[in-house]
């Protein structure tokens, strides 16, 4: 069969190499003049630092398989992520662990009189935390909420944590000990040589040819056999029943002769500090050295045409359309739609990888019959 794939970021590289692997013969359209999609790095040539172009991305998984995988076309090297906050004038660690707690109140609590020392700073009337907000009150109080989370969301999301739904804060932990390391997962690193170099070992196959700078249009589709669309969901219906709602990040590149802040990631939790956080790329790749230093400012706002998405917004109007657009989606035929995008899902990359893996088997399997979606979307 001969296979389009619309977008070359981890979806489509995963996919296609599967398949291509198979015996299949695979094209790959990507609208932007490069591979691996917003995972996409590149190494700054005055400085030499590897840069995340779109943003920092931290591989940590669980997945034993997708471990394997990454490193089956790119070795990882050991990366922990160690995050840092400004606030009020001092620099604390997150997520919030027992260092925080003592440096924030000014105590030396060991662990269990830290557990009990938060709950009393918790408000216990709150049984059913339904917002963001009420999350932030009922686990950590008003003090750490205020100092940590309020301000932050704010300018992340463009919209007050008493709109937002609790679990966006159910990810974030609180510990009881001094582990700073910002993951759990027993698999975490980052690739020596950049996610580009792989996601290119990946599509380095015979049978599969990439377009770069080549923009998708759906009268292509009659040319293959089926299509995998890694693009925005309502983008394959040209937007007919309105835009899905992303939120999109600006960033402000900047160099430094040195060390700017000592760490990779230093966020900013006050709001009337405009940016989010400040990335210092070469704490990226903690086995480099490098005298200069490539650094980003994020600004977080509401996404508009022509924006690269990065967090869909999935609030109560964008459900809605999403249903619309889903409805419409299960009647095509031919298509797969998957990523990020396609499924309108803020998702990780060793998940993105996992779902890729998945799709590419159940098409193996089922051929033309393969859902449109692995999971609901909904």
């Amino acid at each position: 069969m001969h296979i389009l794939l619309v977008g070359a970021g981890l979806s489509g590289a995963v996919i296609g190499r599967t398949l291509a692997e198979a015996g299949h013969r695979i094209t790959i359209l990507e609208a932007r003049d490069h591979i691996a999609g917003n995972c996409h790095t590149e190494r700054d040539a005055d400085t030499g630092v590897m840069v995340h172009v779109y943003g920092p991305h931290i591989f940590h998984t669980d997945d034993e398989e997708v471990w394997d995988y990454v490193n089956r076309f790119e070795t990882f090297l050991p990366y922990k992520n160690r995050v840092k906050t400004t606030s009020r004038g001092q620099v604390f660690s997150l997520p919030i662990n027992l260092h925080t707690i003592n440096q924030f109140y000014g105590k030396t609590l060991r662990p269990d009189e830290a557990r009990a020392f938060i709950e009393d700073q918790a408000d216990t009337t709150i049984e059913d935390p339904q917002t963001f907000e009420e999350q932030a009150l009922r686990f950590v109080g008003p003090d750490l909420y205020e100092a940590f989370f309020k301000g932050y969301t704010i300018k992340q999301w463009g919209m007050s944590p008493t709109e937002l739904p609790a679990s966006i804060l159910k990810r974030l932990p609180v510990r009881f000990n001094y582990d700073d390391n910002y993951f759990f997962h027993q698999f975490q690193g980052m690739p020596e040589n950049g996610y580009t170099a792989m996601v290119d070992r990946i599509l380095d196959h015979p049978s599969i040819t990439v377009h770069l700078s080549t923009t998708f249009t759906r009268d292509q589709a009659d040319e293959y056999d089926h299509v995998f669309y890694a693009g925005p969901l309502d983008g394959w219906f040209d937007y007919d029943l309105g835009r899905l709602g992303y939120r999109t990040l600006d960033f402000e590149r900047f160099t430094y002769d040195g060390d700017y802040q000592g760490c990779a990631v230093m966020n900013y939790g006050e709001e009337t500090v405009p940016h989010t956080r400040i990335t210092e790329h070469k704490h990226f790749s903690p086995w480099e050295s490098h005298d200069g230093s490539v650094l980003y400012r994020e600004f977080s706002r509401l996404a508009e045409p022509g924006d690269i998405p990065y967090y869909p917004i999935r609030q109560v109007d964008e459900k809605a359309l999403l249903a619309d657009y889903v409805a419409k989606a299960e009647g095509e035929t031919g298509v797969t739609f998957v990523g990020r995008l396609g499924t309108y899902r803020y998702l990780d990359m060793d998940v993105t990888i996992r779902e890729a893996m998945d799709t590419a088997a159940v098409f193996l399997e089922k051929g033309a019959d393969t859902p449109v979606f692995v999971k609901a979307p909904l």
